[in-house]
């Protein structure tokens, strides 16, 4: 029932004008209500988890270019929780690791905010067949976010 409410309200589609930029970009993959786990472990301010699980719907899209993925919880408002070139310098506080299972996401809270310590990992369960993964130039990124990002993840208001 859940799913078939998500799709009604389109929680979970991919936003038209981030549809268009990746289309003109050649999709080799996009999957939209796509099922995302985030796990949570650590100490944000106005938070302390032993470990927290949630369920949230997004989309996953695998262009020429780059690896685009987001979060809904509304219906057409999505939050970008990748949108990283394939290019584009590899370091930083956030690993994505593409598989067959889908788009594997793991930060270091610590090192994005030192207010802050533990573990956040994202997983876009979606799954992906080889000949996808042939064509993308990596199956690894790493990138930075900015603090806000980390409290948004896991719900919680930023105040700098």
């Amino acid at each position: 029932m859940a799913v078939l409410l998500r799709k009604l309200f389109g929680i979970g589609k991919l936003p038209d004008d981030l549809r268009a930029a990746v289309e003109a970009e050649g999709i080799i993959h996009l999957a939209e209500y796509v099922a995302v786990t985030r796990h949570f472990s650590g100490r944000v301010p106005g938070l302390r988890s032993a470990g927290s699980v949630s369920s949230y719907t997004g989309s996953l899209v695998l262009t020429s270019q780059r690896v685009l993925g987001t979060l809904s919880s509304v219906p057409k408002l999505a939050g970008r929780v990748i949108d990283q070139r394939w290019d584009a310098p590899q370091s930083g506080a956030v690993t994505a690791d593409i598989s067959e299972t889908g788009l594997h996401i793991e930060v270091d809270v610590g090192r994005v905010d030192p207010r802050c310590s533990g573990q956040l990992s994202l997983h876009y369960k979606e799954p992906l067949t080889a000949e996808v993964l042939a064509q993308l130039p990596t199956l690894h990124l790493a990138y930075d976010v900015p603090p806000e990002w980390v409290f948004r993840a896991v719900g919680v208001p930023y105040h700098p």
